[in-house]
């Protein structure tokens, strides 16, 4: 049986502050390393952050070879004690953290053993390196999969990768990558189609995003066309309203892990408002800018049609096709989205993220989740500073878990 060592930290500069952890995995015969991962965690407590650093450090052990034996060793005496079952784990927010790293091995192949902070340098400083590219708007960015040394699956281990193996391999490494899934397909997945059914239930914390439409501006209310190629307006006092409201309700839920925003003002100031309430940075995502929609930008649909039916025409009947005037076809926005899709669920695996975008982009996450056809952007109602949700599973799955819920705003 292979054996490997994990070593793992986490730390939070204020408590609870801005956190991270670093995770490594040695061969105990050479101390080489055989992967490493670590991971800005926004806002979490210190005890938290070594939990996740302890979780993502299995999970790579799990990658390399799932029917290895593994010993981890942490300066965390709580996270030892509790573990190895001598310590209660009292706290709300262990206790699941907690369960899920019991999970990822067998109890009796895994062994604890606390040792002091100058044994566990290479950790904690995985950790630190997260938390300070945090600090920048970065995401901790490791060595790549072929700098690293991995062993050959043991004889036990079926020929084909089980879907908890993808599930750690993409853990460990970032978001899987392959032709044909939903995610980890360029631009291409734009067109691509996950693969159906269920998502296991082994495949790990998926990548959130938790997708929020701005609050009103003076033209939502006309609905007139608002693009990215328009005046770019501000929220009006009933946006910023709204803002407060969805603000209030996210707090409540407190899952909200990163605040990522189109660089339009209405998003900005949206996000603002709501990071300020969770106590977050905004990062801004130029990817989640909404479309352009050319010269039809602050009129209504009524005095486009009026202006230029040919055009509206085929606009309707054609996601190629783009509005008067240089404007951005829906073919072109999804391949965008995508993208952006594709980046950010790389960078935020197993975490809750808040996505302050615009219409279109939100109708094409939900439609490129469900494979629908580009038609069915039309057939979705979205309201202003209404929430939707999407998943994103390590093997490319994808699942909506909710859209234009406005109970917050009555």
């Amino acid at each position: 049986m292979r054996e490997f060592i994990v070593e793992a930290d986490g730390g939070s500069r204020g408590n609870p502050g801005p956190a991270g952890y670093g995770a490594v995995v040695l061969d105990p015969a050479t101390g080489e390393t055989l992967a490493e991962h670590a991971e800005y965690l926004g806002v979490a407590t210190n005890n938290v952050a070594e939990y996740r650093g302890l979780l993502a450090g299995l999970r790579a052990a799990h990658a390399l070879d799932p029917a290895a034996a593994v010993h981890v060793r942490m300066d965390s005496k709580l996270v030892v004690e509790q573990m190895s079952g001598r310590w209660k784990i009292k706290h709300p927010d262990l206790k699941p953290l907690a369960a899920t790293a019991s999970r990822v091995f067998p109890a009796d192949r895994v062994t604890y053993e606390w040792i002091p902070r100058e044994r566990n340098k290479h950790a904690d400083r995985l950790a630190n390196e997260a938390m300070d590219a945090g600090a920048r708007g970065e995401q901790w960015s490791g060595p790549s999969a072929d700098t690293l040394t991995v062993p050959s699956p043991s004889p036990s281990t079926d020929s084909g990768e089980g879907a908890d193996v993808r599930a750690a391999r993409a853990t460990a490494g970032g978001a899987a990558s392959g032709a044909g899934t939903g995610v980890g397909a360029g631009a291409e997945g734009a067109a691509a189609v996950a693969t159906p059914g269920w998502a296991p239930a082994d495949l790990g914390a998926p990548a959130t995003f938790v997708l929020l439409r701005h609050g009103e501006t003076p033209l939502t209310p006309q609905k007139r066309f608002s693009g990215s190629g328009g005046t770019d307006p501000s929220l009006s006092g009933v946006g910023r309203e709204q803002a407060e409201k969805v603000a209030a309700a996210l707090a409540r839920r407190g899952t909200v892990q990163a605040v990522v925003s189109s660089p339009l003002a209405r998003t900005r100031e949206t996000a603002g408002i709501v990071a300020a309430r969770l106590g977050l940075d905004v990062t801004v995502e130029e990817g989640l800018r909404e479309t352009d929609f050319g010269a039809w930008e602050g009129l209504t649909f009524g005095e486009v049609r009026e202006r230029y039916p040919d055009d509206l025409n085929a606009w309707l009947a054609s996601p190629d096709a783009a509005p008067t005037g240089g404007g951005e076809s829906f073919a072109t926005t999804a391949v965008r989205i995508a993208a952006t899709r594709d980046k950010l669920v790389a960078a935020h695996a197993g975490r809750t993220v808040l996505l302050v975008t615009h219409v279109t982009p939100i109708k094409t996450f939900v439609q490129l989740a469900l494979g629908a056809p580009p038609e069915s952007l039309f057939r979705m109602e979205l309201s202003a500073a209404s929430l939707s949700a999407v998943a994103y599973y390590a093997d490319g799955n994808a699942s909506v878990r909710l859209f234009n819920d406005t109970s917050h705003l009555r």
